[in-house]
This record gives C-alpha cells, sequence and structure tokens, in this order.
C-alpha cells in the first residue's frame, strides 16, 4: 500500500478522545517542520527524491512487526477488536540506470494471524521507475510510475489477508537538504495515487525528516497518511515512524517504531521496524 473483521465495541473516553487530538497535532507538527526545512540552504543528502549515480544499488532489508487490538470506527472513535499480528520481511532495492532514472523494486515475505484466519507466503511485488524531473544542489524533483502485484497477507490495512490484485501507482517525491544548528537534515515529500484492482483505490502523502546529530548518526521522523475512495470502505489512516540509523561504512541499520494515530475503519496496528541498509 473490506474493513475491520469487527466494527462493534466502546467508544473511546473524553481523555482518550483528547491523547488522540494529542496524537494528530505531532504528526501534523511532523508535516510543518519538514515544510520549514524545505527552506534551508544547500547540503545534498540521499533519500526518496534523488536520483541514484548510474552504476549504483541500495538494497534495503527490512523487518516490520506489528499488532492490534484496537482500531477505528468509521466515525474514527477507538474500538476493540479481535487481536491480530501482521510480519513481514522485505528487500527493497533501487539501482541508478542512468543520472535522471533510477530503477526500484521491492519484494518479501509475509505471516500473520486475527481471529478469522492464519496466512503466510510471498509479500507484495513491486517495480517501477523513478525519473529527476529537476535537481539542484539542495533538492530533487521526481515522478515515479510502478506496479505491484498482491500478495498474501494484508495488501491494505483495512484489507482481509489475500484481498487485491494488481496495483498501478504514480507519485510524485520533492526532497530538500540543509543545515540546521550545524547539523545536517533533509526532508522527503511524497504524494502518489494508486489505482487497484480488488480494492478500492487510493491517494497517499508520505513525509520523512531526517536529521544527523553526529558522524555516522541519523535521526527519522516519518508520517504516512492515506485515504481509500469512497465506495466499500471508506478507510483513512495517518501513521508516524520514528526510528535510529547508524552507519557503518557501506553498511547501515535501523531500529524504529510504528503506531497507527488516527484513522477510519482501520486497525491501531503498532510495533518495531528493523532494517539492514547496503550500498554498492
Amino acid at each position: 500500500m473490506a474493513g475491520l473483521p469487527s466494527q462493534a465495541g466502546p467508544r473511546a473516553s473524553g481523555l482518550r478522545g483528547l491523547v488522540f487530538v494529542s496524537e494528530k497535532k505531532k504528526a501534523v507538527a511532523v508535516l510543518a517542520i519538514a515544510a520549514a526545512f524545505s527552506c534551508l540552504g544547500s547540503e545534498e543528502a540521499t533519500a526518496g527524491a534523488w536520483p541514484l549515480e548510474r552504476g549504483k544499488t541500495q538494497a534495503i532489508a527490512k523487518y516490520e512487526r506489528t499488532t492490534a487490538d484496537e482500531g477505528f470506527s468509521t466515525d474514527g472513535a477507538s474500538i476493540t477488536i479481535g487481536h491480530r499480528r501482521d510480519e513481514t520481511l522485505w528487500i527493497f532495492v533501487e539501482h541508478g540506470l542512468a543520472p535522471r532514472l533510477t530503477l526500484q523494486g521491492k519484494a518479501g515475505v509475509t505471516r500473520g494471524e486475527d481471529p478469522w484466519v492464519d496466512y503466510s507466503g510471498r509479500g507484495p511485488i513491486e517495480l517501477g521507475l523513478r525519473w529527476t524531473a529537476r535537481r539542484t544542489d539542495r533538492s530533487a524533483l521526481a515522478i515515479y510510475i510502478g506496479a505491484g502485484e498482491a500478495g498474501a497477507g494484508r495488501n491494505a490495512g483495512y484489507a482481509a489477508p489475500g484481498e487485491g490484485s494488481l496495483d498501478l501507482e504514480a507519485r510524485v517525491l520533492y526532497g530538500r537538504s540543509g543545515v540546521w544548528r550545524g547539523r545536517k537534515v533533509y526532508v522527503d515529500l511524497q504524494a502518489a495515487r494508486l489505482k487497484r484492482r480488488g480494492l478500492a483505490d487510493e491517494t497517499r502523502f508520505d513525509a520523512t525528516l531526517g536529521v544527523k546529530p553526529a558522524d555516522h548518526w541519523e535521526l527519522l521522523a516519518q508520517t504516512y497518511a492515506g485515504q481509500a475512495d469512497h465506495g466499500a470502505t471508506s478507510a483513512r489512516w495517518l501513521k508516524t515512524e520514528l526510528s535510529v540509523v547508524r552507519a557503518f561504512g557501506d553498511w547501515s541499520a535501523q531500529v524504529g517504531w510504528r503506531d497507527t494515530i488516527s484513522g477510519r475503519e482501520t486497525a491501531r496496528d503498532r510495533g518495531v521496524v528493523l532494517a539492514v541498509w547496503r550500498r554498492l
């Protein structure tokens, strides 16, 4: 990246509602800070919008494990759902084909369970091209066009395992890097439109703020937001992820935590994110 197994349950208390409002403000703050950093001075970075040099390759192996006992109803209230667990191990690879053209692909395996089904098998497969429309010494603007094939697991957070088929995706990416109080920083903003067979079409917005507080260390604050088209579902979600990355030469290790802080017709899944990056 259909509905929750259970849409019934107690509404959140007024206090919990205040907590969710506070968390929403935190996510909005990440987006606002990211926009502010887009005015920084020059300092080249490597993030989603930036192309890889011709002949260079970057591979990321990532493990994600999330669980949920709560979800969000059609009006965004917190509800209790049957326990569910989802695990995914995937490989993301991008390769520089030309100064402005980058090939990227993703594949993996997945397993999980909920009160109705246990599943395991191949995860979604994605393949596409990212073309850099404009690049300066401090920013990059790119367009991604790709396709994906659904896997055995949850191909959308609001869907039952196995639902979905072919996805077509168009994405615009903008990145900007700079220096803030003597520290290297960058921001990556993305907007995407997915045409999905077997699932509702989706609109997504992602934001990443990266800060390098010291040599070999990087802090990432990320927000993932999306909404399914009206129809069988009106699902929407807002997820945040905080992580730290440590570089060891051409290798990097990442540890983080992801949480769904608000939504509609989706589970409030949360869990650990572990990754290893390799530059070739």
